[in-house]
């Protein structure tokens, strides 16, 4: 399939859904099924950060009956990504071609699946998009919905890419583009790990593309939301944001790919 730019991309290969965990007892069963119904052909991770609530006991319980379900067992909670690193590093030694990323508290729709994989068969990266046009979100309070916006706003325009919803977590990426993103490189733990790989595909000259979904605030379980990650967010994107800024003054090309 081709992008419209007249580059051919090859056949996607077996999806991996990555799916992190802490503390997720109440959606865990919940959330693989919908994934295994939405996708029967995908394939899913559940990369569990030692849950203290029984997460991974549970996880381990799904695996046992049903050897399309897999389990990664952490040492302890390190980060989203942290988790999503070790996630793909696992997809790619077991040779899956398409690794996508999934909250475990069902505010990513598992039902839409199916469209970012068919946006993916023209593209490197699909990204699951709120704010595009058809995106939206249930349940969110205002002051919620201005975080995430002004977030995702603010990195468009430091960093200077064409992404509508930079922060997003629900994304699949072609087993290709992880591999050219450099992940040995990242150190982003919270959701700025995601603004990190957005911009790198983006300065490596993959194709992006955003395709809206519903995200829908978690009925069980606790928010991972914390000042820390949001503090570590505008941190790192700053520095990222002046850094590249300094550079073409001085001539220096980017810093990442």
């Amino acid at each position: 399939m081709s992008d419209g730019g007249g580059r051919k991309f090859g056949p996607l290969g077996t999806a991996l859904v990555i799916i992190p965990t802490f503390n997720e007892a109440e959606n865990i069963t919940s959330i693989v099924g919908r994934v295994r119904a939405a996708v029967p052909a995908a394939h899913v991770l559940v990369a569990d950060d030692n849950s203290p609530d029984g997460t991974g006991k549970l996880a381990d319980e799904l695996a046992a009956d049903d050897d399309q379900v897999h389990v990664l067992h952490r040492t302890g909670k390190e980060g989203l990504g942290a988790a999503y690193l070790a996630g793909f590093a696992w997809g790619i030694e077991h040779d899956y071609g398409v690794l996508i990323e999934m909250d475990a508290d069902g505010s990513h729709q598992p039902e839409e699946l199916p469209r970012l994989l068919t946006a993916l068969k023209g593209a490197d990266l699909v990204l699951g998009s709120r704010w595009v046009p058809g995106g939206r979100v249930v349940n969110w309070p205002k002051s919620r919905e201005f975080l995430s916006r002004g977030g995702s706003t603010y990195s468009r325009l430091l960093l200077d890419v064409p992404i509508r919803d930079v922060t997003g977590g629900f994304r699949a990426f072609r087993r290709e583009t992880l591999e050219g993103l450099g992940l040995d490189e990242v150190a982003s733990q919270g959701y700025c790990f995601q603004v990190d790989l957005a911009r790198r595909a983006i300065k490596a000259g993959y194709h992006v593309v955003e395709v809206p979904i519903t995200f829908v605030e978690r009925e069980l379980g606790d928010s991972k939301m914390s000042k820390d990650i949001v503090v570590e967010a505008l941190w790192r994107v700053t520095t990222w944001g002046v850094g590249e800024r300094v550079g073409k003054v001085l001539g220096r090309g980017p810093d990442t790919p």
